[in-house]
Order: structure tokens, then C-alpha cells, then sequence
């Protein structure tokens, strides 16, 4: 009698094997798209905590436009405009930080001609962060103290501190939940002449 393997024998090891195969390669394939998502975020938390340090510094600096300006231009919950010299060129831009559908982007206008004028057509912006879900305002406007939010009327001549506060997610419908970058800038500079 020779020892070999009926036909039945052979389906049934043929069909074990594919099933071993099938179920290790779709926990391949389930970590790389876990870790591929994880990437994703972090990523995406990077890039909003980099917007968020050069946002810091520029606003630090803020100074009054080249045409007389005060330096606090606009200071709503999803918008703030102000000026500084974020190149270090000599000249003040004007400087918005804004949020239009998930993303969330920075506009710049250099000063232009005598009288200086800073045309909003010649606008030039970038996206800082793609994935922000804020339902909250991203801004946060007080006099020198956290303990009360400046009302929309005085953030423009009364703001000392302000508060950033973005909510990153790639996809809300997946965990990791949430992420949330937060940073208090205390502004400089300021002179009242309104």
C-alpha cells in the first residue's frame, strides 16, 4: 500500500490553506490601513501644531499698518486680521488667519504704492491644517485675564490675549476621537489710536 493523499484529502488541505491565507492576509491588510490612518492624523496634528507656532510668533509681533492702520484689523471667532512684519522685510503685511469649510488658512497682503494700500486682490494664501472640525471658535478674545471673553464690540481696542483653539480630525467617524491644539498668545505692541 502506498502512503498518499486521496483527492478529498487534497480539497480539504487546499481549502484549510486558503482559508489561513485569506484570514492572515486580511489582518495584513487591516493594520497597514490602521496604521496608514494613524499616519494620516499625525500628520495632520503636525502640520495645524506648525501653523499654530508661526501664527504665535507673527501675532506676537503685531504693529500698525504701513498706511496708519491699527494693528487689530478684525477679530471675529472664525476670522482675525491683523499686521506685523512677518518677513522681517522692513514693510508691515496684512495678516489673516481664517477657516473656510475643514481647512484652515492663512492670507497675506504685502503693502503697495503711495498712499500705501494693501489690495485684497493680491491676497496671497496657503492651508495651514486640512482636517479641522471646530464647532467652537477657534478664537478667543480677553483683556489681559482668561476669565472672561471679550464681547464682539471690544475685541478690536480692549484685546491683550487671545486663545487658538483648533480641533483636528481627519475623519470624525473614526477613532482616535478628536485631537485639540490650544495656545495663548499674549499680543504686544499695541497702541490705541482708533
Amino acid at each position: 500500500m502506498k502512503n498518499a493523499f486521496t483527492l478529498i484529502e487534497a480539497l480539504v488541505t487546499i481549502i484549510i490553506f486558503t482559508l489561513v491565507i485569506g484570514i492572515i492576509s486580511g489582518f495584513i491588510v487591516m493594520g497597514y490601513r490602521t496604521q496608514s490612518y494613524a499616519l494620516q492624523q499625525s500628520q495632520a496634528i503636525e502640520e495645524a501644531r506648525r501653523g499654530i507656532e508661526t501664527m504665535v510668533k507673527e501675532i506676537r509681533e503685531v504693529n500698525s499698518g504701513d498706511n496708519g492702520f491699527y494693528a487689530l484689523e478684525k477679530a471675529d471667532n472664525f476670522e482675525f486680521i491683523f499686521y506685523s512684519d512677518i518677513d522681517l522685510d522692513g514693510e508691515t503685511e496684512r495678516v489673516r488667519y481664517f477657516v473656510e469649510g475643514t481647512n484652515f488658512k492663512k492670507g497675506v497682503t504685502n503693502p503697495e504704492g503711495f498712499p500705501v494700500q494693501y489690495p485684497i486682490d493680491k491676497e496671497k494664501i496657503s492651508i495651514l491644517s486640512s482636517y479641522v472640525r471646530n464647532s467652537p471658535p477657534i478664537f478667543h478674545y480677553f483683556n489681559g485675564e482668561q476669565s472672561e471673553l471679550l464681547p464682539t464690540p471690544a475685541r478690536l481696542k480692549d484685546t491683550k490675549l487671545m486663545r487658538v483653539y483648533l480641533v483636528i480630525n481627519i475623519d470624525p467617524n473614526r477613532s482616535p476621537e478628536d485631537f485639540v491644539l490650544s495656545s495663548d498668545i499674549q499680543i504686544r505692541n499695541l497702541k490705541i489710536n482708533l
